[in-house]
């Protein structure tokens, strides 16, 4: 019951706050929240199978990387052909963080923890192929004078875009590697907090969220230098 009572309290606080403002999304945030409840609690029942059919588990982690795939598509319509970039960009970053992890096993390869460390670093792989895009996209449209500059010149393409690509993995890592900075002093993170709650000692939570960080990391950087560079030869510039 105080849970229900909390959440429709911050609820209400976030609409409230919203529409004092006159920001016209208090709807969207009702509708997410709720959304969101809904998703988790049929996660849960799938989890619940999950955790004792090999199967199931693979299953809920081929519908993450879809989904993460299709949102990051969603963000980046501009580009044309994106979906195979960013399958790609996206994958790339989760496999190899998932190889290292339990290749090395520094985490048992079960079910259990194989769904919760990817449910983290699939998250932050399609956060970095679409902000990477985002931002390649708009440094395209804004610089256009200055890419065909580099084409009348002889440029390749690729060339031309160069700077605006590594430009756009710079400000695509530059949230994660300041909140990794931060953690412990701003932040208790998520998989911390959890790994306390679940009666894991500080120092195992620690450990665990530290692996977390670093998967983080290197799935975010695969993904978003894997998107610069596929995205990175447009053969078409934005039309201003």
């Amino acid at each position: 019951m105080g849970v229900a009572v909390s959440v429709l309290l911050l609820l209400a606080v976030t609409v409230g706050v919203l529409r004092w403002a006159r920001i016209p999304i208090a709807t969207s945030a009702v509708v997410a929240l709720a959304r969101g409840a809904g998703q988790l609690a049929v996660v849960s029942v799938l989890l619940g199978v999950a955790l004792t059919h090999a199967w199931a588990g693979a299953a809920i982690l081929l519908v993450m990387v879809v989904t993460a795939i299709v949102t990051a598509r969603g963000r980046l319509r501009e580009f044309p052909r994106v979906l195979p970039a960013v399958a790609a960009a996206i994958v790339a970053g989760v496999a190899v963080t998932l190889v290292i992890v339990f290749g090395t096993r520094a985490f048992s390869f079960d079910v259990r923890y194989v769904l919760a460390f990817a449910g983290i670093v699939i998250g932050g792989s399609m956060t970095a192929s679409s902000t990477t895009g985002r931002q390649l996209w708009v440094g395209m449209l804004h610089r256009t004078d200055e890419i065909e500059g580099w084409l009348a010149l002889g440029a390749t393409p690729r060339q031309s875009v160069s700077e605006i690509a590594r430009f756009a993995v710079v400000e695509s890592m530059r949230p994660a590697i300041d909140q990794t900075k931060t953690t412990g002093l701003v932040t208790l993170p998520g998989a911390f907090v959890g790994a306390l709650l679940a009666g894991s000692s500080p120092v195992d939570a620690g450990i665990f969220q530290v692996t977390v960080l670093a998967g983080l990391l290197a799935a975010r950087s695969v993904s978003a230098v894997a998107t610069a560079y596929l995205l990175g030869a447009p053969k078409l510039l934005p039309a201003r």
